[in-house]
Formats: C-alpha cells, sequence, structure tokens
C-alpha cells in the first residue's frame, strides 16, 4: 500500500476520510499487468473531487501511480482513494488541506462458476438510496446505504442486489449498474439524482448506438423487460438470469443465446482488455 507516494499502510486518525467520508475513491481492474480504462477512472476521481471541493493534483497521483506499475500483478484490483487530508474536529473543512493519496492492490475477486455463461440471481434490496443531486454520479466515500443493503443478503447463490430510491424507481445494484431491454430498445436508468455513474455503464453507453437513460423506471417495469444484465470495471458484465422480490422469482433471458445485448456489451468488455491502448 502507498500513501502520499510513500510505503505505508496507516492514515491519521484525523483524516477526514476517516472522520466523515470526506473523499472519493476508485476501484480498478488491473488485466496484463494494465489499469483498464485508467484514464476514465481519473477523470470521474477529479469530477468527485471537484464537486466536493477538494483540491487534486492529478499529476501527483497519475506520477504516484506510474511509479508502482512495477507492482501490477497479471490480474487483479487497484484501488484509489483520495479524502481531503488532516482535519480537526468539525464539519468546516480547512482551505488549505494537503489531500491524502492512498494506493492499495487486491486479488481478483472470485466470482465463482461462469457467471457470464450462466448468469446471475439477484435480488431487490428494502434498503432505498437517498435523492441528493449534490452527491448523484461521483464515488465518494460514505457508502452506508450500500453497507445496509449487503447485510441484507439472502441464502443462497445471490450475486447482487438491485437498489431503488425513496421514489421506487430503479437505480443501480449495490456494485454494478443496470441495463435492461424492452421492445428492441436498451435502456439504463438516468443518474442525475442517485447512484454512481459507472465507468463501464459509460464506456458501454457510448460504444451501443441508441442507448436510452430514463429516470423513471419501476421495479414492476423492470420485470417486465425481455433481457437484464449488470456491469462494472472489474467483472466487466454479467447477464441476470432471475431477480427476488417479496419472495417472487422473475425469470429473464430465457436461452443464452437469446440475450442479445447483454453478448453486444460482454464483447465490448472482451475487445477492451484485448487492446491495450484502449485499456490505457
Amino acid at each position: 500500500m502507498s500513501v502520499n507516494g510513500s510505503d505505508q499502510d496507516t492514515i491519521a486518525i484525523n483524516d477526514r476520510g476517516f472522520a466523515y467520508g470526506d473523499g472519493v475513491f476508485e476501484t480498478i481492474l488491473i488485466h496484463a499487468h494494465q489499469p483498464v480504462l485508467i484514464n476514465a477512472h481519473l477523470d470521474r476521481l477529479e469530477r468527485g473531487a471537484e464537486r466536493l471541493k477538494i483540491s487534486l493534483n492529478r499529476k501527483l497521483l497519475e506520477q504516484e501511480i506510474s511509479d508502482r506499475y512495477v507492482d501490477l500483478p497479471v490480474q487483479g484490483v487497484l484501488k484509489i482513494i483520495v479524502s481531503r487530508g488532516l482535519g480537526g474536529r468539525g464539519y468546516r473543512p480547512a482551505n488549505n488541506n494537503d489531500t491524502t493519496r492512498a494506493l492499495s492492490f487486491h486479488p481478483m475477486p472470485d466470482y465463482g462458476d461462469q457467471p457470464v455463461e450462466t448468469g446471475v440471481d439477484v435480488f431487490v434490496c428494502q434498503q432505498r438510496l437517498a435523492i441528493q443531486p449534490s452527491l448523484a454520479g461521483i464515488k465518494h466515500l460514505n457508502r452506508l446505504e450500500q453497507v445496509l443493503a449487503s447485510q441484507e443478503w439472502p441464502e443462497g447463490d445471490f450475486m447482487e442486489g438491485i437498489m431503488l430510491d425513496m421514489n421506487d424507481n430503479v437505480i443501480e445494484g449495490t456494485r454494478s449498474n443496470i441495463f435492461w431491454v424492452e421492445s428492441g430498445q436498451l435502456y439504463t436508468p438516468s443518474l442525475d439524482r442517485c447512484g454512481v455513474a459507472g465507468i463501464m455503464r459509460n464506456y458501454l453507453s457510448e460504444h451501443i448506438d441508441g442507448v436510452l437513460e430514463t429516470g423513471d423506471c419501476s421495479l414492476t417495469r423492470l420485470l417486465k423487460a425481455n433481457e437484464v444484465f449488470l456491469c462494472n470495471s472489474v467483472f466487466g458484465v454479467w447477464p441476470v438470469k432471475s431477480i427476488l422480490s417479496d419472495g417472487v422469482v422473475s425469470l429473464f433471458g430465457g436461452e443464452p443465446d437469446n440475450r442479445v445485448f447483454f453478448h453486444r456489451a460482454h464483447n465490448l468488455f472482451t475487445e477492451l482488455l484485448k487492446n491495450p491502448d484502449a485499456a490505457k
């Protein structure tokens, strides 16, 4: 682990990231010794810092990441945390804080038996996402809604939980974004009021023609979809084969060959991993 460019695994107890969740973070796939879509991740990190009015020296952070390239494994995960830095008691930050920048490497998660081929079972969380446009889209350090939702995990081979907002609109998974197909059209929820604008979500939306964002997707609408799939930067793209809601299981996609949009999205992710230039 690296903190502000030095090998260490501790931060000060009065760091505002620890005290208030005052910061942003990124979780980046490492594939073939390369951080995938690193510039897109740093762009979002920078946007999040700007939203929180945290002064981030991107060139310094990029240099610290570059210095660690020799440590990059064949495959794994790089996590970047940027907090506002040290501060005293009280919410009001000082204007001259130096950020805390932490880099850590992690093994690739074990997702079990081929979820890309078989599809995944998911459930609907009771925990709702608060509507907060000031924080919508960015990946800030306050993840308590996701922590609470993840404690609802039912028994069985469930791979993800779907989260709704306070108006009962479908927004995202606890760690993923969601797409669905109805009448031959691909949709994804609008994230202008809550949720995280995922890097893989944005990549797929840019490379699949005609994706529509909607701010009005009830659970009833989602459960009537022809296809549903999830994505994030680490696992890529997973087709959803069932959704558990209030004790009722809804099935999706039929035979694997019928998952037309999922295959298009998964092929984009596969090609991304083959192209080192696109992955930088």
